[in-house]
């Protein structure tokens, strides 16, 4: 993983002692909260409902085990022993005293991390595939491209004040496992016919309270032009984009607006007349970056591992692991370890500080010292030898960890919501705990198969409920907490905006809706093969419609 220079260090301490005084200058009624919200949210502090927050970057979801560790360092001295893992693979600490953030922005940076445009209107943490690196069906490794925006991007001075804020994604894979088309800017790595890197180039996808998938500007783009592409749609969107109206300021509403013919023509004429005088991607510098992802020593192993397949054999509990949270690799004995932050009836994205301890130790003993984190809020270890999964499942079992849920109807993504959040307008956590529990039966989620629900407590949709199989948002209906559902999105390389179904349902009664959708499809499946993506897209909303009307009118 990439490794700070003296600029990097120099830089990252110059602003937390910049920020100390700041926070100084707060604590003591020389600045108001108003004078002082600019300048903590450019520090990655926000103020939420009961306490200040700090969001952790952590660049395309990468960490050592050491710096794991110093996660949960903070977790047990500053905040309440955990932390929590969010849908842009960053880390949250929720109860953190304005005082210590600076102690706390410190001891980061000793280990090489820091929290600077994980807020704001600027380009925020650069997100990539989990499994980079590792994944059987990758073209090439996204990461030092991820990387190389990152530098690019830090404190840029033409984009630190976008029209708002600005997202971008990078997958290496056919197979999409960063949800691009739903981000600002997303980036395919590919070959072209004659062999030669480029990109994919997705442009005005997001969320929020306007949904939208992105366009594609370029089917390939040369290696060289990347950051000279990027810094074209950046311009064009920091001089049409809208201020007046931050609802409206998304790149994405200028795509819309200006439609995908007129978007396309502004960026590629800037990109022309930019042509030979912006920044052009030095094949040196490429492999530079490129050498601090270079492969680990991986052993020259068997493609099947008897002790693996005899522990699937011999153990139910690891069999049901291996089937669900152990993934193809590409090196021929070794595995991709999903560690689920799902147990059954906790609070999704969520570890303790002894977790993320005995994490890093199976890390550093059996993952050539990396830890990966996904925007499904989980953790991966990306280069585990199959001879040795077993010793990382038992010791995950001793963490607490070993939930063989990956993918399934339990592992559910949802933001913070009004438990943390004050923008939110109703609880996300607890409809995700009693939804676990509701489907706490592993022979039921086994036979649901691949299923992913997804809550956000408010129409931002942090918790990505626009492209859940099930997808469900909280809102405020006269001072209660209602929940719509949508059906059949997607944010894979087939990516969908889900469809609302059905009525609005109290919080009483959303569990139970999710179930009549769950057994609808049961229902109408051709197959135990057949997912239920491919089931609503094939029979569409009406048979999970009327499902959901006669229950509720039934009750």
């Amino acid at each position: 993983m990439y490794r700070y220079d003296e600029f990097d260090h120099g830089f990252v301490r110059a602003r937390i002692a910049e920020f100390r005084d700041q926070v100084a200058r707060r604590l003591s009624g020389e600045l108001t909260e108003d004078e002082f919200k600019p300048l903590r949210l450019m520090n990655g502090v926000y103020l939420q409902l009961h306490a200040y927050m700090l969001r952790i970057a952590i660049p395309y979801g990468m960490l050592s085990s050491r710096q794991l560790r110093k996660l949960a360092h903070i977790g047990r001295a500053y905040d309440r022993d955990y932390g929590h893992f969010t849908t842009r693979q960053n880390l949250q600490f929720n109860w953190i005293k304005l005082e210590d953030m600076p102690a706390i922005l410190d001891e980061l940076a000793a280990v090489e991390m820091h929290a600077i445009q994980t807020s704001g209107n600027c380009i925020r943490n650069v997100t990539a595939d989990h499994f980079a690196g590792a994944a059987a069906d990758e073209v090439a490794d996204p990461r030092p491209y991820a990387e190389i925006l990152r530098q690019w991007s830090s404190l840029h001075p033409e984009f630190s004040f976008l029209p708002r804020k600005f997202k971008l994604a990078v997958t290496g894979a056919p197979n999409d496992r960063a949800a691009i088309q739903v981000h600002d800017i997303g980036l395919e790595v590919k070959r072209n016919e004659a062999g030669a890197l480029g990109f994919a180039v997705w442009v005005g996808g997001g969320q929020g309270r306007t949904p939208m998938i992105a366009k594609k500007l370029r089917d390939f783009l040369p290696e060289k032009d990347l950051l000279a592409y990027c810094e074209t749609i950046l311009r064009v969107y920091n001089l049409e984009g809208r201020r007046d109206n931050k609802y409206k300021a998304r790149i994405k509403i200028l795509v819309h607006e200006m439609g995908e013919a007129k978007i396309t023509q502004a960026v590629e004429a800037e990109f022309a007349q930019l042509s030979g005088t912006s920044l052009t991607l030095p094949a040196a510098d490429v492999a530079r970056i490129a050498a601090y992802f270079a492969p680990p020593d991986f052993a020259t192993l068997p493609a099947i591992s008897d002790s693996y397949e005899a522990a699937k054999r011999n153990d139910r509990a690891f069999a049901r692991f291996a089937a669900r949270n152990v993934h193809p690799h590409k090196i021929p004995g070794y595995g991709i370890v999903t560690i689920s932050l799902k147990p059954i009836g906790a609070p999704p994205g969520d570890a303790s500080a002894a977790q993320m301890e005995a994490i890093a130790d199976l890390a550093e003993r059996y993952s050539f010292d990396e830890i990966r984190v996904s925007h499904e809020q989980n953790l991966v270890l990306a280069h585990v030898r199959l001879d040795d999964v077993p010793a990382v499942h038992a010791g995950l079992e001793r963490a607490g960890l070993a939930t063989p849920n990956a993918g399934l109807v339990t592992d559910i993504i949802a933001c913070p919501g009004m438990d943390y959040c004050s923008l939110a307008t109703a609880r996300s956590i607890p409809i995700a705990q009693r939804l676990s529990e509701r489907f706490a039966d592993l022979d039921r989620q086994h036979d649901v198969g691949d299923l992913k629900i997804k809550i956000s407590g408010c129409i931002n949709a942090c918790g990505h409920h626009h492209v859940g199989h099930i997808g469900i948002l909280g809102v405020d209906r006269r001072g209660e907490e209602f929940y719509q559902l949508t059906l059949g999105g997607s944010g894979d390389e087939n990516c969908s905006i889900g469809e609302i179904v059905g009525r609005g349902f109290s919080s009483a009664k959303i569990v139970d809706a999710v179930e009549t959708v769950v057994e609808t499809y049961l229902g109408v499946r051709t197959s135990p093969a057949e997912t239920f993506l491919q089931a609503y897209r094939r029979v569409g909303e009406a048979p999970f419609r009327d499902s959901l009307y006669v229950r509720a009118d039934a009750d």
